[in-house]
């Protein structure tokens, strides 16, 4: 059907009108202090989890997208999340960002580097966007990234600190430098600074190695000294954050960013682009081999075991979302039609089970049958994944952020 196949113009109306529902569906987001409440099943704010500093960046990087896109009312929510990142979820005594504010408006006890890096991208689009004290927003979140979390002599980050910045987790993990690498890349391309480019790829040279060691499914978790623990969360293997084995939709979202490194750094018809493609497509083909459509129903497991047999079949929707940005990235840049016709598989399946047609937004979680599920992500906690899904696949500068692509085009 052409309501499924890239570029045909159904399909750009099909992800048009997504988008659209989708920045409507995030609008109640806004708490009075600027931090994002997590939003319900029908888009209404659960007052009662706390305002997560990642949330709330997800959201000023999408309503910072949503200013250049015209969509309406997206200057108000983009500044109003900007001011919770400026505000209450800032820390004055000991610089940069709190995980998060319980409803009781304690402190949650940590400082990530997952949210610093979320921090990072949402300024740098906000700044794209042109909103007020964004630059302070981004020069403050590089400091504090660079001042804690990027270890330079060694060329990836750190995970977990204390609220003080005094204590080291020893845990090391690769979501945090993935989300890193997506916010280095739109540094370079927001300030012009090759620095953050240079960084990106110091990381995705790591992952690439490891990967290969690994039959291309990803490690996630390590020791302090980054060796690989392959047995870390055997006992909860649906964490949010840290589930045991390999994640098909880490190993697809890596894809995608290794050729946008790729490309960014030494062009469409450079010398070493091909080498990095080849190594992406074959990251992407493990994943959508040990994960898609192979456990009775379509879909893709969450994780898997070293052999890439599933472990948890449960569907989260930012898995496929990344899935679909990346099999239209690797169509754009191999020809290869096989992944256009991936696109509009995991098109026809967004359609028939993850896009909820009543609010306009998308199921967080479904089980092995598709049926929703809440063990793991209740709720539609912010649109970021889904909204970039249906953007990423029609940005034409496959080596440029979204939003710097989008900066450019306006």
């Amino acid at each position: 059907m052409g309501k499924y196949q890239l570029d045909t113009p159904e399909n750009k109306a099909f992800v048009r009108e997504m988008r659209n529902s989708l920045l409507s569906f995030g609008h109640q987001f806004p708490s009075p202090g600027g931090g994002s409440y997590y939003l319900g099943d029908d888009g209404t704010p659960w007052k009662d989890r706390p305002r997560e500093t990642w949330i709330t960046s997800r959201m000023a990087h999408v309503y910072s997208l949503g200013v250049m896109l015209g969509h309406e009312g997206s200057e108000a929510l983009a500044d109003t999340a900007l001011k919770g990142l400026l505000g209450e979820l800032y820390d004055e005594d000991h610089g940069g960002w709190y995980a998060g504010i319980t409803s009781d408006g304690d402190y949650l006890p940590n400082k990530q580097c997952y949210a610093h890096a979320f921090v990072i991208l949402a300024a740098t689009s906000a700044y794209l966007a042109k909103r007020p004290k964004s630059k302070e927003l981004l020069k403050s979140a590089i400091a504090a990234y660079d001042a804690h979390f990027w270890e330079g002599d060694r060329g990836l980050s750190v995970d977990t600190w204390n609220t003080e910045f005094t204590k080291l987790d020893e845990y090391r993990g690769m979501n945090a430098n993935m989300h890193s690498v997506e916010a280095f890349l739109a540094v370079a391309d927001a300030l012009d600074d090759e620095n953050y480019r240079i960084r990106a790829g110091r990381i995705i040279n790591f992952v690439i190695g490891w990967a290969r060691d690994n039959e291309y499914r990803i490690p996630e978790h390590f020791t302090s000294d980054w060796i690989p623990d392959l047995e870390c969360n055997k006992d909860k293997p649906d964490d949010c954050f840290k589930p045991y084995g390999a994640t098909p939709g880490h190993g697809i979202e890596w894809a995608r960013l290794i050729v946008q490194w790729a490309i960014s750094t030494y062009g469409s018809n450079g010398e070493n682009v091909n080498d990095y493609i080849k190594i992406a497509e074959k990251l992407y083909n493990r994943a959508i081999e040990d994960g898609w459509n192979v456990d009775g129903a379509p879909g893709i497991c969450y994780t898997t075991g070293w052999d890439g047999k599933p472990i948890v079949h449960d569907r989260m929707h930012w898995t496929l979302a990344e899935a679909i940005n990346t099999s239209a990235v690797l169509f754009r840049v191999t020809g290869n039609e096989k992944y256009k016709e991936d696109y509009a598989a995991f098109m026809e399946y967004l359609d028939k089970y993850v896009f909820d047609h009543e609010t306009g937004s998308w199921f967080h979680q479904l089980d092995q049958n598709n049926k929703l599920l809440d063990t793991v992500w209740p709720g539609k906690c912010d649109i970021y994944h889904a909204l970039q899904a249906t953007m990423i696949p029609y940005n034409e500068m496959v080596g440029v952020s979204i939003a710097a692509a989008l900066s450019r085009t306006r």
